[in-house]
């Protein structure tokens, strides 16, 4: 795991020893500490490199004064720089440069500067020719009690918004922070609130599908260019006014709304009034027929046609996006229900602990992983180049035997438990149940961990220019289910994914989950399938 989650606690922990090692090393205080941290966003190293090379220069930017620019001597009364009246030296506060100001002025300073924002956190000294910093110790003697919890909360976000190597959770009312070490290829983090997210971009968990992808798509689906393509496809624009009309049913005389309230023919576009039974009468258009043999509509009927066929191919994707996003959901609310009410109540019926029913909680965890993965393959195959006839097959062809073993394992997790569930007292058939839901969990894990590393590949393992594999079978040879949710899967690639995972001579591919066994077993170690 390449990411730490942080509570509240765990931010300010961090932070206060940052400040400390900070002030330890440089000998100084633990306020100027922290305005030397936020200058240089959190990090200690650059703190260090930055004040070691040139210290005065890192003073005068930050504003850390080793010395006051106006000295008062032994006066009594001081006059405030803002309101200019005369008050006693207890009445007066001053930066680290010496400007004086009575404590009503700075109050006011202070409120107005933390409810403008964060930007209170890089305060300067209220006399405008000052560059000297007012840090936390003028806050904690000056400001109100909710003026200084305002600050200490900005103080304390700083902590994670200025540094590169921290994110809060993009989950709604989530207040945890997450830590993150790059190296692996995997942004993947899940949150202790159990919302999932991609550290590179921040939307939800896509893996393993790139940030960019889910960018065009998330784009696609909210903008407009839909919208114009399903007019374009649909509707035709009235000759007199252009305004875009659909034509749902009827004849072929059509009126536009008011205040245009044309009549013309739906097919040809002409004016009714030189329409009847001549033309072909209120069903047909001779005029249109005779135009559209003379290439008259070619390029209109084209336009409209690569429309239609752009919008039926995108609403394929996107339903299917949407269904397993739902799936998702509801998979999300039932393994919520089983882990608060259903497992008790199995475990006193089947008078079994509920430690030895967790197979149940990870075929759901699996469930509703693998709906999130398969969700993300549909926007890959929207993307996914239509030249590549190849690589579409290929992918076709995993994405739906991960489909096909989710949806056994999803309705031996859903429908089979019931009647254990609903019995009056154990049964002998729940340890069958048990076999068989584990591995199910198992395939199903197998087979979406091959469509993820084949996706992540870029499937390369597929050559670009046409073939897969010159062991690639015909699909006579393949499961009903190799086809796809798309429906235009052709080839059979398990011979081909056989002979890759049997390249050294130890091992043999199971033909059920294609799991790599080694040599002398008789069995499959995943699915306890003979070997043939």
């Amino acid at each position: 795991q390449n990411f730490t989650i942080l509570k509240e606690s765990d931010i300010q922990q961090r932070q206060e020893e940052d400040i400390t090692r900070v002030a330890t090393v440089l000998s100084i205080s633990r306020v100027d500490a922290s305005i030397l941290l936020r200058h240089y966003n959190w990090s200690v190293s650059k703190v260090h490199d930055a004040w070691f090379a040139d210290e005065d220069r890192v003073r005068k930017a930050v504003g850390l004064l080793d010395k006051p620019t106006v000295v008062h001597g032994d006066a009594r009364e001081l006059t405030c720089g803002i309101c200019f009246e005369n008050h006693p030296r207890a009445k007066i506060e001053m930066a680290s440069c010496g400007h004086p100001f009575c404590l009503l002025c700075w109050e006011g300073y202070i409120s107005t500067s933390i409810n403008d924002g964060p930007g209170c956190l890089m305060l300067r000294c209220p006399d405008p020719s000052c560059g000297a910093a007012v840090g936390q110790d003028m806050i904690n003697r000056v400001a109100s009690d909710e003026d200084k919890q305002k600050y200490f909360r900005y103080l304390l976000r700083s902590y994670i918004e200025d540094n590169k190597k921290s994110k809060w959770c993009p989950a709604p009312g989530c207040e945890y922070a997450v830590t993150f070490d790059a190296g692996s290829g995997n942004y993947d983090v899940s949150c202790l609130c159990s919302y999932c997210f991609c550290w590179n971009c921040t939307e939800e968990a896509h893996r393993p599908v790139d940030c960019g992808t889910v960018s065009k798509w998330i784009l696609k689906n909210s903008a407009e260019s839909e919208n114009m393509n399903w007019i374009l496809a649909n509707s035709k624009p009235c000759p007199k006014c252009k305004r875009p009309i659909e034509k749902n049913q009827g004849c072929m005389h059509m009126t536009c709304t008011p205040p245009c309230k044309f009549e013309f023919c739906w097919l040809c576009l002409g004016a009714w009034s030189d329409h009847g039974e001549r033309t072909g009468g209120f069903y047909a258009c001779n005029r249109y027929e005779a135009a559209k043999q003379e290439g008259v509509y070619d390029d209109a009927e084209r336009r409209r046609e690569m429309a239609k066929n752009s919008l039926e191919r995108y609403t394929h994707y996107y339903e299917r996006w949407a269904s397993n996003q739902s799936s998702r959901q509801k998979a999300l609310a039932d393994l919520h229900q089983m882990q608060t009410i259903h497992l008790e109540k199995l475990s006193d019926i089947q008078c079994q602990p509920e430690s030895q029913l967790k197979f149940i909680t990870e075929a759901w965890l699996q469930i509703v992983e693998c709906r999130r993965v398969l969700k993300w393959t549909y926007a890959y195959g929207f993307y996914l180049p239509e030249h590549e006839h190849a690589k579409k097959q290929f992918f076709e062809y995993l994405q739906g035997e991960a489909e096909s073993g989710l949806e056994r394992l999803h309705q031996c997790a859903e429908k089979e438990l019931q009647p254990f569930l609903n019995a009056d007292g154990p049964s002998r058939e729940f340890n069958d149940f048990r076999t068989k839901l584990a591995g199910l969990t198992s395939v199903t894990r197998n087979y979406f961990e091959n469509l993820v590393r084949a996706l992540e590949n870029g499937l390369a393992d597929v050559d670009s220019n046409g073939a897969a594999s010159s062991k690639a079978t015909s699909s006579k040879g393949a499961s009903p289910s190799s086809k796809g949710r798309g429906g235009r899967g052709k080839v059979s690639f398990r011979s081909s994914m056989s002979s890759r995972m049997t390249d050294d001579n130890s091992h043999w591919s199971c033909d059920q989950c294609t799991y790599a066994n080694v040599r002398s077993a008789t069995v499959c170690q995943m699915c306890n399938q003979p070997r043939r």
